[in-house]
């Protein structure tokens, strides 16, 4: 017996502004670099070169010269990558994630050696460092049994990089503001303009499907983030696309208030699905001022 669960999810009563906008000019961005995990119990890499040449440089940077690196499988090259969010000051954490480049079987219980973070342009806005987190496992037995779970080679740090150098960022330019949205839509970006109208008149523009033009208010002069703030508190009905979501290992349907489901019949295997959509007249009651409603209702049936 197989049952679906139909869930109907209706349009959003009132989001935020500050909920489906972001500030255009206020964006996140992407680090990474070189680094080499230490610690790991002979599951790092193998005789890889950069592996080698990666733990050597780190050695002399400490003052310890050597031809060669040892062969125990301890150390591991790793490339560490993060995201820089927008006004992220100097002495500030970020998240990194550190993946391994060579071939260790796991970077679980490892310690990340200092590695400098370097954006687009080549500067260094980060340095990483510390114990790492693993998500995953790898195990074997005898007889050649073995068992992994997710990835053993990619480790999380949660605050593992401390932020060296500011990202500057403008969001005014010339006195305007541009609200960018997280789902283009004609109907809703014209709902996030007219609301703020209410607020503060001849102050937004709808420039396309994408973009909403602020232009900042003579009260708020000066301050564009007072501005921001109390325009993102602002809620609008944004439009939800019809859209149906099937979770095949729960067997949950879910479905989105603009869905209209026509005739159809579905077969899977020894499933058949059936939906009759059937039109009901109500009658109004005597001496009532109305006419009669119809209302659709659609009927599942497996």
């Amino acid at each position: 017996t197989v049952t679906f669960s139909l869930l109907i999810v209706a349009g959003a009563s009132g989001a935020r502004i500050k909920d489906i906008t972001t500030v255009k000019g206020a964006r996140s961005n992407q680090l990474y670099g070189y680094g080499v995990v230490v610690g790991l119990a002979g599951q790092g890499d193998s005789k890889i070169e950069y592996t080698q040449v990666g733990i050597l440089n780190a050695l002399e940077t400490l003052g310890i010269r050597v031809d060669k690196a040892d062969k125990s499988r301890n150390i591991a090259a790793v490339i560490v990558t993060a995201d820089i969010g927008p006004f992220a000051k100097e002495g500030s954490k970020i998240d990194v994630l550190v993946s391994s480049a060579g071939d260790a079987d796991s970077l679980q219980g490892g310690v990340l050696l200092q590695a400098p973070l370097i954006g687009a342009d080549g500067k260094v806005y980060a340095v990483a460092q510390g114990p790492l987190a693993t998500g995953g496992l790898s195990a074997g037995g005898q007889g050649g049994a073995n068992i992994q779970i997710n990835h053993p080679t990619v480790a999380s740090m949660i605050d593992g990089a401390i932020v060296e150098r500011e990202i500057p960022m403008q969001v005014v330019r010339d006195g305007q503001i541009d609200l960018l949205l997280r789902n283009h839509d004609f109907n809703t970006v014209v709902k996030i303009a007219d609301a703020i109208n209410v607020a503060y008149p001849g102050t937004a523009l709808a420039s396309d499907f994408g973009t909403v033009n602020l232009r900042v208010p003579e009260l708020f002069t000066g301050q564009a983030v007072n501005f921001i703030a109390t325009i993102g508190n602002l809620e609008v009905n944004p439009e939800v696309p019809a859209r149906i979501i099937v979770n095949e290992r729960t067997g949950t349907i879910v479905a989105t208030e603009s869905v209209r489901i026509s005739p159809v019949t579905v077969s899977h295997s020894n499933i058949t699905v059936f939906v009759n959509p059937n039109d009901m007249a109500i009658i109004p009651s005597p001496f009532t001022a109305g006419v009669p409603t119809v209302i659709q209702q659609n009927n599942v049936d497996l």
